[in-house]
């Protein structure tokens, strides 16, 4: 196991690939804005050198498992693209119903999805040490 994964070392929680085949066979992702050239899981992808909190994501189905460290930068980013036309942002996160981010741009304003059970990361044989959610929001040609 990796001695960063379940640590401050690491943002890099991979996506399981079993929860992003069932979201992208729903959604058919077009754009994932953070992350690596090896953890990618859309052709198009913005990697921390392209930094995709400053992209327009305008259009683009996206799907965003953010680094946590930047998570509140990441929501915010994803509820205000997702009010463009035509696009949708799936986001995947741990759950945290107590904090900020999750009354302002959240609650009441997407659709939530809570993962049952705790989530293997990375491929890791151990589980996370938090719930997940996914969220969904959706522009407004899409609802």
């Amino acid at each position: 196991m990796s001695k960063g994964i379940f640590s401050s070392n690491s943002d890099e929680w991979g996506t399981p690939q079993f929860l992003f085949d069932s979201l992208d066979a729903e959604f058919h992702f077009t754009l994932d804005p953070c992350s690596t050239n090896e953890n990618c899981k859309c052709e198009k992808h913005y990697t921390i050198a392209d930094n995709g909190l400053e992209k327009n994501w305008g259009g683009e189905t996206v799907y965003c498992n953010p680094p946590y460290s930047q998570i509140e930068k990441w929501v915010e980013k994803c509820f205000y693209e997702a009010q463009q036309d035509n696009t949708v942002v799936v986001l995947l996160i741990p759950s945290r119903t107590d904090t900020r981010y999750f009354h302002n741009f959240i609650l009441n304003r997407s659709e939530i999805r809570f993962v049952k059970g705790r989530l293997h990361f990375n491929d890791e044989k151990g589980t996370a040490p938090f719930p997940s959610m996914v969220v969904v929001f959706r522009g407004a040609e899409r609802k």
